[in-house]
């Protein structure tokens, strides 16, 4: 810790009083909430692990570019070569409770309009050339089934039977466009401030159709009590099929070592989505 101290000294012209541990994600990445001597609080982040690095220097580009009610604001960064340090205004503050009401739903679906019209901040890339792994992942189920059908969701026959027209679907889902997207909102990456709501972890941003956020945060939203897909976002079975690949491919595999408790959420995301494409296409 004496090294973070350290660089966060550096960063914020401040000495850390007290250093809480903040959840949040999936990854292994440190978050604490740090109060400073001279009474600020700051939100710090920080990782080694390489792939999680590069996520907090991509974050870094991000908030150095965008501004908005939806992100919170920059406060630093240090980059020693191996384990960057992002400091952030603190939001422990706001209301990170998922309660759905419909006004609480409309407040993200604000903050997510208010994103899509902002001008993208450099490096930003259309979402099929920055994540090219998301796409054609019901190939890879088709090529191998068992992972998939591992988690129990649906039978080897409803697989048979309906696989090729999600194939179709996914591929033929609208997610092209020209809006700023976050591409990973759910509640744990968001909160409320102020009647408005505020988004965190932003190294997933890119270029697509705005609809693609609000399809990718539907699921989870039910998971948590909210409105069903199909509710807030009717006729999307296309981008329902997109979604749902996403996690159909990965979900029975192994986790990662960064990321220990990703498979059970993408366990539960994938049934509602499932839900959907059986509601939507079928």
């Amino acid at each position: 810790m004496k090294s973070l101290e350290q660089r966060l000294h550096k960063v914020v012209d401040a000495r850390a009083v007290s250093w809480e541990p903040r959840g949040g994600g999936y990854s292994t990445a440190e978050r604490y909430s740090v109060l400073l001597d001279d009474g600020r609080r700051v939100f710090v982040k920080a990782a080694d692990a390489e792939h999680l690095a590069a996520w907090l220097r991509r974050e870094h580009e991000v908030y150095a570019h965008l501004a908005g009610s939806f992100i919170p604001q920059l406060v630093g960064f240090d980059d020693d070569g191996a384990r960057p340090l992002l400091v952030l205004e603190d939001l422990s503050h706001g209301d990170w409770h998922p309660v759905w009401t419909s006004a609480r739903v409309e407040t993200v679906r604000a903050a997510l309009s208010e994103l899509a019209d902002a001008a993208p901040p450099p490096s930003t890339a259309p979402v099929r050339e920055t994540f090219a792994q998301l796409f054609g992942r019901w190939r890879e189920v088709e090529e191998d089934p068992m992972p998939f059908l591992s988690l129990g969701l649906r039978s080897q026959e409803w697989l048979a039977a309906r696989l090729p027209t999600i194939i179709s679907a996914a591929d033929a889902a609208p997610v092209d466009g020209t809006a700023l997207l976050h591409l990973d909102v759910r509640s744990d990456n968001l909160c409320v401030v102020d009647g408005r709501a505020k988004l965190v972890d932003w190294n997933w941003t890119s270029l697509g159709n705005p609809d693609v956020d609000v399809a990718a945060w539907l699921p989870s939203l039910a998971v948590e009590g909210g409105p069903q897909p199909w509710e807030v976002l009717a006729g999307a079975g296309e981008l329902a099929a997109w979604i749902a690949g996403v996690w159909a491919a990965v979900a029975g595999l192994p986790p990662p070592v960064t990321a220990p408790t990703v498979r059970e959420v993408q366990r539960t995301q994938l049934a509602v989505a499932l839900d959907w494409i059986d509601r939507e296409l079928f």
